[in-house]
């Protein structure tokens, strides 16, 4: 059995993070825990006829369970129901200690979260970055067996994200500005510690994505280039300590032991 938490701060966080890196493992005996500090109840309503700004959080929660749904999976779905947009005014021991909690319960080989760029800068994404990234720390130290053997952080490859900049000045569109907010923003290539094709589970990433209706992601990216934006997905190793000669990983498990 494979044993894999991810921690993010709203609904679609974590379909965006990895879904096609979990999807590949679909049939797989795979044990998945999410974590979601928020219910994304100040996020947006595409359709008024989805949600309203009361029942939103409701929403988001079972669109989020849907978009597993799409990918064949069915993970321990933890939300916290914390104020979206607040995370990183909260008292951060509180916070740590609640996923400390969770993750502790699940002994996870491996843990997924915002690194400290958030990938869009939101405050609520590089707070609870932080606060997984801490509590993951915690619990590494006593931990027995294969459990938190790897810290993962989302990221994007700058080089990539210049590539769709491109792509997108190539069709008369407006760049992405990384200076503004929730635009993605990228890390260093030489960072990128994890890099997984994902592409032959792609329509079902498609199919997740676009299970959080009330957030209409992507409606305004050309559908050309979802294919160059969606078939990989990256990701710092913060933790152990990347070598700069060890090898890019093709899969979140490789080179752990068979559990």
């Amino acid at each position: 059995m494979r044993r894999v938490a991810c921690v993010f701060a709203h609904p679609d966080d974590d379909t965006f993070g990895l879904a096609g890196s979990l999807a590949l493992h679909a049939a797989d005996d795979l044990e998945l825990t999410v974590i979601l500090a928020t219910s994304g109840d100040a996020g947006r309503i595409a359709d008024a006829s989805l949600a309203t700004r009361e029942t939103l959080a409701s929403v988001r929660e079972a669109e989020d369970l849907d978009s597993w749904r799409a990918l064949g999976l069915e993970p321990d779905l933890r939300f916290l129901r914390h104020p979206d947009g607040g995370l990183s005014r909260m008292p951060r021991e509180p916070l740590v200690a609640e996923v400390r909690g969770l993750l502790a319960a699940a002994e996870p080989e491996v843990v997924v979260t915002f690194g400290p760029d958030g990938i869009t800068g939101h405050e609520d994404h590089v707070a609870i970055g932080e606060v997984a990234t801490e509590a993951f720390g915690a619990l590494r130290t006593s931990a027995s067996g294969s459990a938190f053997s790897r810290l993962l952080h989302c990221a994007i490859p700058q080089g990539e994200l210049d590539r769709f900049n491109e792509r997108l000045h190539e069709r008369g569109l407006e760049p992405l500005d990384p200076t503004q907010p929730f635009v993605p923003r990228g890390v260093p290539d030489g960072a990128i510690g994890a890099r997984i094709d994902v592409s032959r589970v792609y329509d079902r990433k498609v199919e997740a994505i676009r299970a959080h209706k009330t957030q209409a992601e992507l409606d305004d990216v050309p559908f050309d280039l979802w294919p160059e934006m969606l078939s990989t997905e990256a990701f710092v190793v913060a933790w152990p300590e990347r070598r700069p000669r060890d090898p890019i990983l093709a899969d979140l498990f490789e080179g752990l032991p068979s559990s």
